[in-house]
C-alpha cells in the first residue's frame, strides 16, 4: 500500500499517519522528492482499513502495490537510488566500473592487476578470496589470506574492494575489510545470509541466480532491504537457457525491465555471462546502451595460466582498449566513466 501525501500536508498530520501505520503492526517507508511525497506501508496491510487514511487531511490518495517486493519497488521510491561507496557512486551519472581477476592467486598478481586496471580507469577492484566452484576439486580460493592480499592491493592503489561472501560466519570479516560485499549467483536465495547482510550497512552487490526470474532477484533484494540495509546493487550475469555455446545467456532485457520495476542500480557481468573474453567488449557496449549503471569485468595478467576462469578474462592491455571505447560510448549516452 502506498499513501500519496498532499503537497500542503502539515507535519503533525503526516506524523499522525505514521502513527496509524505503526499501530497496525506495519512499518513505513517514506520517500520525498521535488514533486512527490509518498509513504509506503510495509507489512500485513490486510488488517488495515484504508478508509482511515483517506479521511486524513495529509493523504491525497491510496494506491495498492500488487508486486510482493516493496522496498525495492519503484512505486515506493520513484527516484533512482544511488549507492555510495566512499567517493564513488553506483546509480548516478558516472558508470561504476569494477575490474580484476576472478581469484586472488598471489600478492604479485593482484597488485599488478589492480595497478593496471586503475590506470585504465576502473574505479573498483574485484577479486575472489572465497570461490564457490561446481567441482570440489577446483581451486577454492586463498580464503582469508586472499582478503589480506586484496587489502594490500587497496593500499597500493586506493581502489575499493569488491569480493564474494559465502557464509554468515564471515560477515564480520567482510564488513571490516571489504567495501562492497558480493553475493554470488549460487547464494542469491541463501536467505539466512541475506537476512544477516540486511543487518549491516555495507553496500551489497547481489548477483542474479542462474535460473532466477527478475521477480525472484528483486525478492532477494527485499530480504536485505527489509533488514534495514538499502545499499543494494543488482547484477545481471547471465541465466541458464537451452543454449550451450556460451557459458550462460546474457539477458540484456533485464536492465530496462528492472529499471522500470525497481529504483536500485543495475550493473552487468559480461565475463560470467558468456565465458569468452572476446565477447566482453561487444556485450559491455550493449549493456551501456541498454542503461546499465556499471560493469564488473574479469581482468587477468596471465589468463592462460589462471587458476579460475581464464577463458573469460581479458588481458590488461585489452581492458585499457575497452575502457577507451566505452568512455566515448558513455559520452554519447550522457554518462561518464
Amino acid at each position: 500500500m502506498i499513501l500519496v501525501i498532499n503537497k500542503n500536508a502539515k507535519k503533525e498530520d503526516v506524523a499522525k499517519v505514521k502513527e496509524m501505520i505503526e499501530s497496525k503492526g506495519c512499518t513505513e517507508h517514506e520517500s520525498i522528492g521535488l514533486n512527490y511525497h509518498i509513504i509506503g506501508v510495509v507489512g500485513d496491510t490486510s488488517v488495515i482499513d484504508e478508509g482511515m487514511f483517506q479521511r486524513s487531511d495529509a493523504v491525497d490518495k491510496v494506491l495498492h502495490v500488487q508486486e510482493p517486493y516493496k522496498k525495492s519497488n519503484r512505486l515506493f521510491h520513484p527516484a533512482n537510488t544511488e549507492v555510495k561507496v566512499g567517493n564513488e557512486v553506483f546509480g548516478g551519472k558516472k558508470l561504476g566500473i569494477i575490474a580484476g581477476p576472478c581469484s586472488v592467486e598471489s600478492e604479485e598478481q593482484i597488485i599488478s592487476v589492480a595497478q593496471s586496471v586503475k590506470k585504465s580507469g576502473a574505479r573498483f577492484l574485484r577479486g575472489g578470496a572465497f570461490k564457490p566452484r561446481t567441482s570440489p576439486y577446483s581451486f577454492q580460493g586463498l580464503e582469508l589470506d586472499g582478503l589480506e592480499l586484496l587489502k594490500k592491493a587497496k593500499e597500493k592503489t586506493g581502489l575499493p574492494i569488491v569480493s564474494e561472501i559465502m557464509s554468515t560466519d564471515l560477515i564480520d570479516e567482510f564488513v571490516e575489510n571489504v567495501d562492497v560485499i558480493q553475493v554470488g549467483a549460487r547464494n542469491m536465495q541463501n536467505f539466512d545470509l541475506l537476512k544477516e547482510l540486511g543487518k549491516t550497512n555495507k553496500p551489497i552487490l547481489l548477483k542474479r541466480g542462474m535460473s532466477a526470474t527478475i521477480e525472484e532477484l528483486l525478492m532477494s533484494a527485499e530480504y536485505i532491504m527489509s533488514g534495514g540495509n538499502e545499499n543494494v546493487i543488482l547484477c545481471e550475469r547471465g541465466i541458464r537457457t537451452f543454449e550451450n555455446y556460451t557459458r550462460n545467456t546474457l539477458d540484456l532485457s533485464a536492465i530496462p525491465a528492472i529499471k522500470k520495476l525497481s529504483h536500485l542500480p543495475v550493473i552487468v557481468d559480461p565475463s560470467h555471462a558468456t565465458g569468452f573474453w572476446w565477447m566482453v567488449e561487444p556485450l559491455t557496449k550493449a549493456a551501456i546502451v541498454a542503461g546499465a549503471d556499471g560493469m564488473i569485468i574479469e581482468v587477468h595478467n596471465d589468463p592462460k595460466n589462471a587458476l579460475c576462469d581464464g577463458n573469460q578474462s581479458v588481458k590488461p592491455e585489452r581492458f585499457e582498449e575497452l575502457m577507451n571505447k566505452i568512455k566515448a560510448l558513455a559520452e554519447l549516452e550522457g554518462r561518464e566513466v
